[in-house]
């Protein structure tokens, strides 16, 4: 018979095969391609599929494999529907629930209300009622899976009987979220990691609590809940807090990287275990205040401009090259810290053009991320604020080689720092990620956007933004770079800058740009800023120009003439 894809499948080879996958947007990636493994060099997240259509490529040029699911189940050796039967799920009875005295009186010594326990159908076994019942609805209502809870369980009982249990579920239960039928919109939904938990959460107010099915480390539930999930605005976790850490955090921020996450702050469990324990010791008013005072989750690449640690030109230590003419411009020498490169022509000021549109975006009351694949943050930090502290703000030191060497006047720091606090945010270029967070420029832009609400991203540049695990083929990965950032610009209504630089030897014009042609046939405004060289052909009243030649807003061009 023929096979119709489903998403469920997916979620079963992955797990056939035991592959370690992260999504992205529609898109399920595996750490190593199954086919090539990555290569001689190891390379990571390059063969994905989509979640929707089934379709799945490697982007490394000496693989390549390119197929649907149905061929990447058959080159695995994984028995799909229309060979064997899928997995079955119990058929519950669909008849109202009636919740117990028994159960009530439980749920009444766990600080949950009568009318809480009504709600959510909460009962006991007919023929055991010391267990409860927990009964688990999809998304359309329909009762799909049942977890009990003995309600008498206690350190002695398993002694005395090793094979007890204190939490289980009916067999062949469907794994869905606990709650779902009690919520209200789309709004804001809270997950926690226990049914106490999530009922305590509705206990005290707060609407859109559910609960995962089977602890912190089980996420069958993906499956079967990600597009609902995926339809709020945003998600708080209010996982255990076990051990320093707060469990659920890292499995559902990757699977929901895209969406907007919040985590409960660790001081506002106020030293227990769960949302239960809270609301048991502290009562309902807590609960609610941990669940607004939740926080966006920390993108550990990426820090306050404001917290960069300013350091002044001259705590360097410098080192002389020995030759008189090159110390002399390099103000003492090459400094530590500093990786130096010799190449032909230097550049002529587009990314401190680009800094001062940053600024000027500041000003205007957004928010912006700045990506500097170049420049260290203290030094791309001292570089902007040298431009916005104004010259009164300025000090000039003379050295011994009769040269200037500008700096920040110490007083202005803290004054700049608390303006652009919270409105500005740089990457930052010493961080080593683990493998589980995102590393590439891509994923932490989307993140920043989501979580930060930024609305300006400048990427200086192109080459050193481009994803390691992009390139094995440069031009194929400049067009999934910049097609990725024209996405997001239009998916999350916000401006992307991209700096590049123009082949060498260019004649000019929007194919001037290096690379791919795709670059400036993806873009809606080019730009292009050079300096005057001093010929005969040049307009000598002006240093710099601005050209526009490309502009989809209005279609008119600016060629520069004129001069800035």
């Amino acid at each position: 018979m023929s096979y119709e894809y489903n998403k469920e499948d997916l979620y079963s080879f992955v797990q056939f095969i035991g592959s370690e996958t992260r999504e992205r947007g529609k898109e399920l990636e595996f750490k190593q391609c199954p086919y090539c493994n990555g290569g001689n060099h190891q390379d990571l997240y390059t063969f994905s599929i989509s979640i929707e259509s089934g379709a799945y490529i490697c982007q490394r040029s000496s693989c390549g494999r390119q197929g649907h699911f149905v061929q990447l189940c058959r080159d695995f050796n994984y028995q799909l529907p229309y060979y064997t039967a899928k997995k079955q799920y119990k058929k519950f009875p669909q008849k109202p629930i009636v919740s117990k005295d028994r159960a009530v009186e439980f749920m009444k010594s766990r600080g949950i209300s009568e009318k809480i326990t009504r709600k959510y159908n909460i009962t006991t076994q007919i023929e055991r009622e010391n267990v409860i019942v927990f009964p688990f609805y999809d998304v359309d209502g329909k009762l799909v899976g049942a977890k009990y809870r003995d309600s008498e369980f206690t350190a002695e009982k398993k002694k005395r009987e090793p094979k007890a249990s204190k939490e289980w579920f009916e067999k062949d239960s469907k794994p869905v979220l606990f709650g779902i039928t009690q919520c209200k919109d789309f709004t804001r939904l809270v997950i926690t990691e226990g049914q106490l938990d999530s009922l305590s959460l509705a206990e005290s107010g707060i609407d859109n609590a559910v609960s995962v099915p089977n602890g912190a480390n089980g996420f069958t539930w993906i499956e079967h809940c990600y597009d609902w999930v995926s339809k709020f605005d945003e998600i708080v976790i209010f996982g255990d807090c076990e051990r320093g850490k707060i469990t659920l955090v890292d499995g559902i921020s990757t699977k929901f990287a895209g969406k907007r996450i919040k985590v409960v702050r660790m001081m506002d469990y106020l030293g227990e275990k769960d949302a239960n324990d809270i609301l048991r010791k502290y009562g309902r008013e807590q609960l609610r205040q941990a669940v607004e005072n939740a926080e966006i989750k920390k993108i550990n690449a990426i820090k306050d401009i404001a917290d960069v640690v300013q350091r002044d030109n001259r705590e360097f230590e410098k080192v002389k090259v020995g030759i008189f003419d090159v110390d002399k411009v390099l103000l003492g020498g090459m400094r530590m810290g500093q990786l130096i490169i010799l190449q032909g022509k230097a550049g002529e000021g587009k990314s401190t053009f680009a800094s001062q549109i940053l600024a000027n975006v500041v000003e205007q009351g957004y928010k912006a991320f700045a990506y500097s694949g170049e420049l260290p943050d203290y030094q791309f930090k001292n570089w902007l604020y040298l431009q916005i502290a104004g010259r009164e703000n300025i000090d000039s030191n003379p050295t011994d080689y009769g040269y200037i060497e500008h700096s920040l006047n110490r007083a202005a720091i803290p004054k700049i720092d608390s303006w652009l606090r919270g409105n500005l945010y740089v990457y930052d270029n010493d961080y080593i990620a683990d493998e589980n967070e995102p590393q590439g420029v891509l994923q932490i832009t989307e993140q920043v956007i989501c979580r930060y609400g930024v609305r300006f991203i400048l990427i200086d540049n192109l080459m050193t933004a481009l994803d390691d695990d992009m390139s094995e083929d440069l031009y194929r990965s400049q067009t999934a770079f910049v097609k990725a950032l024209k996405q997001y610009a239009t998916r999350y209504n916000v401006i992307i800058l991209l700096i590049c630089h123009p082949r060498k030897n260019g004649s000019g014009g929007n194919d001037a740009i290096a690379g791919t042609s795709n670059i400036g046939n993806l873009a809606d405004v080019i730009m292009n800023y050079k300096r005057y060289n001093g010929g005969e052909s040049d307009n000598s009243q002006y240093q710099s120009v601005i050209e526009v030649t490309k502009n989809r807003n209005s279609g008119i061009r600016l060629d520069g003439k004129d001069g800035i």
